[in-house]
């Protein structure tokens, strides 16, 4: 038994600090939101990470109280940034883009922005998917109206198996899968959330950890 809690402490620690090979994916950030706590910029990129994406808001109806803070911060540490934002079932696609495009300032040199898509909770609507991808659609157009550049899609595997995004809209794929490249989705993924669960100095806490594809 004490052989096997040694084991499991071992792997635990192991996958705290795990990220894939620098070799295999050259290119490697994380991100965060206000529930990350305060964040050390400089000495997040002198850790390795490239670029950081940041929770501007909830798309069921609250603004991230971190995110002005860290993005004018790792805009100031030389890091690569962009915003994200967790779509909802429950609101109005048109609410969430004003509630984005009056969050996050236009910046030319920020990275394309994010549109999260996952099961929140909190709400219960499970609309058809014509509805679900002409909101989308609506959220879409707004965002890169407002961006100027094309959103990234980050669907988790559970919505993408009920709503398969990436068969309704052409847009770069983001996908989940801890420590195992994922591919449940029927497009290629240019980004992958590798660990959801890494450790890093600089942030208190775990942090999703993401590689773009060579």
């Amino acid at each position: 038994m004490l052989v096997a809690m040694l084991l499991g402490a071992g792997l635990w620690l192991h996958a705290r600090g795990w990220a894939p090979a620098r070799s295999d994916y050259p290119v490697q950030g994380l991100t965060v939101d206000s529930a990350s706590g305060p964040i050390d910029w400089g000495t997040l990129a002198a850790q390795g990470a490239d670029f950081a994406y940041i929770r501007a808001a909830r798309g069921q109806g609250s603004r991230d109280t971190g995110f002005a803070h860290n993005w004018a911060a790792a805009r100031s540490a030389g890091m690569r940034y962009g915003a994200s934002l967790d779509f909802s079932l429950c609101r109005r696609a048109s609410d969430q883009g004003t509630m984005f495009v009056t969050t996050v300032p236009r910046d030319n040199a920020a990275l394309p922005p994010v549109i999260r898509l996952d099961f929140d909770p909190a709400c219960s609507a499970r609309p058809g998917r014509d509805t679900v991808l002409a909101e989308l659609n609506t959220l879409v157009n707004q965002i890169e109206g407002h961006a100027g550049k094309p959103v990234l899609l980050n669907p988790s595997a559970s919505f993408e198996q009920v709503y398969r995004i990436a068969d309704g809209i052409n847009r770069t794929l983001w996908l989940d899968g801890n420590f195992f490249p994922p591919d449940y989705a029927s497009r290629p993924w240019v980004m992958w959330t590798a660990s959801d669960m890494r450790h890093i100095e600089g942030v208190d806490g775990p942090v999703r950890w993401n590689v773009v594809t060579p």
